[in-house]
């Protein structure tokens, strides 16, 4: 089988070529090595120890259960299970539906996810940042403040239910042009029509993509783009710039009296007031006048910025420009894609106001104050420059919903009155952990607004919430602040001492502060898997291959890996446990005996050898075991490590 980095990378390389075609997709799927590679992709998430409509979570992951998924898709039995619908809140008081699909179906769906990242990544446009490699908020929001130099008006832009009404009917055709594999796309509409669980109900899907689902993001994407090329075209069409703009007789009038009074200014032998009070008010008149007509006819320009089903378009023309673009796209989405813009979200709004996007304010300055350039020159350096703003609202928010401060308003003066208050949801937890959970609070806001112009604003939160913190610590201790302060205040540092096993450590309450980081910023919240050729022996599928259990240590033919959800929650009671928290890592590669051992119930004899022989018929193949011998080889035959083909696994548990 080749390397799926290899194959990866060969689509890839393939995508330029505008009307090339892939054919022969599906057998992909046939590759074990693909099933491991998206298995070391999904154990790194939270969600993978979350049950699907099956009971089934990541847990007891192995190779026969790989083998079962492939056989499954290779004589064309596979069948996705419907999703589990959860819902989340919405920041409008709504609910949000999300899918929980199967560990199973995960798998596929995180193979499918990658071969058609690989098709199309290369093809998306540079305006398009949600849910793709390398790309986040701030790489969005950076372009906003790049490319938004000096436009006019804004037109906000939200997709009413976007998810939920994708046609799949145009998302299949959309594939078709660039995928000649119907046994491929095949698998993709079964994905489409899994349907969903609700109140332990069936019910069918007739449009949209599960969010939640593994093949959502890429699918969204190859659907919106063409929201992408259509207004890629449409700038082409629209935008009008003359060979060369004429600067306004103004202007040209203010800068030959500026230039006049600094040659008398620099030409006389002693400077006098009347002399600097005319070189003043002449550059102050030549710095208040537009060095291009903002308004003329000629010079049109727009520009274009999608995150999801989010986008703005920033308009240099007039506010009927703007009215007419925001109604093409609106017939666009309706006649081409079957999308109905929100009415309530979608607006024009003057670039002198701030606009709301992706948690973020952001506006066009029209100020003319002065800077001193290096040269020694007065410049507008700000005119016409967007800034980003992180809205007071956010924090508060935020802080209200933690139940860190308590906001209350006077009745005789109508003022708010901001008191910070002791988490009574904390208080059962180690001094340590309580200090790290603020830490990681704050952290979190911190990271996500650090590009906005007033991220300083965030030491009114801090100041909060390090008063809520202090007044939990007191409050589990049963005392006051000041005892606290007293207690472990060190240098003005807060420091709440801990013992590990390599002896006392100290845990620090944050401290360094909230500096405005420049618009290059490099840590990408939305990080997509990134392959190498060669990985270390310590990853999770090296660990599979190598056949070593990693309890008794002894070469084994069958592993099978135990995940837990997070290692906070063992208490190190068994062996397991102990080496799970050893090796700091949240799965365990163990072999029959160990996993014997395991799963073994107390006080009830042999009868366990019955349970654990359903459950590795059932969980780990999710199927009949069968015999690998010489004449049943081939698709059934179970995949061990180094391509060695078992006899003794059937035996062993049918012995049982």
């Amino acid at each position: 089988m080749r390397n799926p980095i290899h194959v990866l990378k060969s689509l890839e390389e393939k995508a330029s070529v505008s009307n090339n075609k892939y054919e022969r997709l599906y057998r992909n799927l046939y590759n074990p090595e693909f099933y491991l590679l998206a298995y070391a992709n999904i154990a790194k998430s939270q969600g993978s120890m979350t049950q699907g409509v099956d009971g089934q979570t990541l847990d007891n992951m192995s190779l026969p259960r790989i083998n079962r998924i492939i056989e499954s898709i290779r004589n064309r039995t596979y069948q996705p299970k419907p999703a589990k619908r959860k819902y989340i809140p919405k920041k409008n008081g709504k609910l949000r539906p999300l899918g929980i699909t199967s560990t199973d179906d995960k798998l596929v769906q995180e193979v499918v996810r990658m071969i058609l990242e690989a098709i199309y990544e290369p093809t998306f446009s540079n305006n398009s940042h949600g849910f793709r490699p390398k790309r986040s908020c701030h790489t969005a929001l950076t372009q906003v403040k790049k490319n938004f130099t000096g436009v006019t008006w804004i037109v906000e832009g939200d997709i009413k239910a976007c998810f939920d009404n994708f046609d799949h009917h145009v998302l299949v055709e959309l594939l078709r042009k660039r995928i000649s594999d119907e046994a491929f796309i095949g698998l993709i509409w079964k994905f489409l029509k899994a349907g969903y669980m609700e109140q332990w109900q069936y019910n069918c899907t007739y449009s949209g993509v599960p969010q939640g689902s593994g093949i959502s993001p890429i699918c969204a994407n190859i659907y919106l783009s063409e929201l992408d090329n259509y207004m890629q075209e449409y700038k082409e069409k629209y935008d009008c710039e003359p060979e060369r703009r004429r600067t306004t007789r103004e202007y040209e009038r203010a800068s030959r009296r500026y230039r006049k009074a600094r040659k008398a200014l620099m030409g006389a032998e002693k400077s006098t007031p009347e002399l600097v009070k005319e070189f003043k008010d002449s550059r102050r008149k030549k710095m208040n006048q537009h060095y291009y007509n903002p308004f003329e006819e000629g010079f049109k320009k727009i520009q274009y910025n999608r995150y999801a089903d989010d986008f703005v378009i920033g308009v240099i023309g007039s506010k009927k420009d703007a009215e007419k673009i925001k109604e093409d796209v609106k017939i666009f989405l309706q006649e081409k894609l079957h999308l109905e813009m929100s009415e309530e979200k979608t607006k024009v709004t003057h670039s002198s106001k701030p606009v709301r996007y992706l948690g973020y304010d952001f506006k066009v300055i029209h100020s003319k104050n002065m800077k001193r350039c290096k040269n020694g020159d007065m410049k507008r350096v700000w005119y016409g420059k967007v800034f980003l703003y992180m809205p007071k609202e956010k924090w508060i928010k935020k802080a209200m919903e933690r139940g860190a401060i308590q906001v209350k308003r006077n009745n005789d003066t109508g003022k708010e009155m901001w008191r910070p208050m002791p988490r009574k949801d904390l208080m059962n937890r180690s001094d340590a952990e309580i200090v790290s959970t603020f830490n990681s609070e704050i952290r979190g806001l911190y990271n996500f607004y650090r590009i906005a112009e007033n991220v300083g604003a965030l030491h009114k939160y801090y100041y909060m919430v390090r008063y809520s913190m202090l007044k939990t610590l007191a409050g589990k201790h049963r005392t006051n602040v000041s005892v606290i302060k007293k207690r472990h205040m060190v240098n003005g540092v807060l420091r709440i001492p801990y013992d590990t096993t390599k002896g006392r450590k100290y845990c620090e309450f944050y401290h360094d502060g909230f500096r405005k980081h420049s618009d290059g910023y490099d840590n990408v919240a939305d990080v997509m898997p990134s392959y190498r050729k060669y990985d270390s022996r310590h990853t999770i599928v090296n660990r599979i291959k190598a056949g070593v259990c990693e309890i008794c240590g002894e070469h084994a033919d069958y592993l099978c890996m135990h995940h837990v959800r997070t290692l906070k929650s063992l208490k190190g009671r068994d062996i397991f446990e102990q080496k799970i928290l050893k090796m700091r890592r949240k799965s365990l590669a163990l072999c029959l005996t160990a996993l014997n051992s395991y799963t073994k119930p107390k006080n009830q004899g042999d009868s366990w050898k019955a349970g654990y022989a359903e459950r590795c018929t059932s969980g780990l193949g999710g199927g009949s075991l069968k015999p690998t011998d010489e004449s049943q080889q081939g698709a059934g035959a179970y995949l061990i490590p180094h391509a060695v083909r078992v006899q003794g696994l059937p035996d062993l548990i049918r012995d049982y």
